[in-house]
């Protein structure tokens, strides 16, 4: 089953962290975010990509044209152009296709025009770039194989938006949560499976957006299913959440790491 990735936005909202690289590739510790997604995935055992390009997509291709030197020791022969490597790295077996969807393209657009990377009556999985989680791909699949309908989409709890604390009776501060996760209501954290039949609801209009007009028929039509994951989940929108993720990542504490 193949991984599409959404990754061609503009990121408007991160510019402040870095407005030379699309947002997938912003880092947590020495990888971009798209990469630490990616990598969830083929834990599970997922190792075929189709990344959707758009927005300063060649940074992206660049990354993946040139992985081994980003990412291995080596040793060149000026002149000849010789290269030895001297260790390796855990992606071996990764199959990437990079496809330019349209600078402009929704993300309705973007999925409809990736339909020829598949398998004819292949499902797919499918999630954005910009979000990391601990979700059990492997279990999300089974469910999705399980209710025989064309869209599953991962529903979590966001996190808080204000810090959460707790006192002791004199008002000493016992704990202080920074980002606590909402009790209440889920929202689309992405990590869909989808059907082949999911591309009868889409089509190639530039300004299709997947999370509207499609899944709305798709509701309508009763072919849509939630998977509930209670676990970590957290998208990287914000300097603030850009500040929060490498913290985790610095400190050991990345839940998003098998």
């Amino acid at each position: 089953m193949k991984v599409v990735i959404l990754a061609g936005g503009y990121g408007t909202r991160i510019r402040d962290v870095a407005d030379d690289i699309p947002k997938p590739m912003i880092p947590i510790g020495p990888y971009p975010i798209l990469w630490h997604i990616m990598k969830s995935y083929a834990h599970f055992g997922f190792k075929e990509f189709i990344i959707c390009l758009g927005y300063k997509g060649q940074f992206i291709k660049e990354f993946f044209m040139n992985y081994e030197a980003h990412t291995r020791d080596f040793t060149i022969s000026l002149g000849s152009g010789d290269v030895t490597y001297h260790n390796n790295h855990d992606e071996l077996g990764w199959e990437v296709t990079l496809t330019d969807t349209g600078v402009h393209a929704m993300t309705g657009a973007r999925v409809a025009r990736i339909r020829d990377y598949l398998h004819e009556n292949e499902d797919f999985l499918l999630t954005y770039g910009d979000g990391v989680s601990d979700v059990n791909i492997g279990e999300l699949v089974e469910f999705h194989k399980a209710h025989d309908k064309i869209l599953t989409v991962t529903g979590v709890r966001p996190p808080g938006r204000f810090g959460e604390m707790m006192c002791g009776p004199g008002g000493d501060i016992i704990e202080f949560n920074e980002k606590p996760q909402a009790t209440a209501g889920r929202i689309n954290g992405g990590y869909f499976v989808a059907s082949s039949k999911l591309f009868d609801y889409l089509d190639d209009r530039e300004d299709l957006v997947f999370e509207q007009e499609p899944i709305r028929s798709l509701v309508m039509d009763n072919q849509m299913m939630m998977f509930e994951h209670n676990g970590f989940w957290q998208p990287m929108d914000t300097s603030r959440e850009f500040q929060l993720l490498n913290t985790l990542y610095e400190k050991g504490k990345a839940p998003w790491i098998w």
